[in-house]
């Protein structure tokens, strides 16, 4: 019984979005059984598939929290 956990961040996938949508999930979780399948021979029914949404406040990159590596980097890039 395999068991996945795919974390992503809540940022959304397009511009305005706060978070992934139920579609995106349902496609994740969708391809993540069928690689099982193809690859490990798992069953779909056996599979269960774990979609976490990490908050930007709660990760951080290069020593600083997310959002302030990002706005670092933009003004280094100007």
């Amino acid at each position: 019984m395999p068991i996945v956990t795919i974390q992503v961040t809540r940022e959304g996938t397009k511009p305005g979005a706060n978070a992934v949508t139920a579609e995106e999930k349902a496609a994740l979780i969708k391809g993540v059984s069928e690689v099982l399948l193809n690859v490990l021979n798992k069953p779909l029914d056996s599979t269960f598939v774990v979609i976490e949404e990490v908050e930007t406040d709660n990760w951080g990159w290069g020593g600083l929290p997310v959002l302030e590596f990002r706005k670092r980097r933009r003004g280094a890039a100007e």
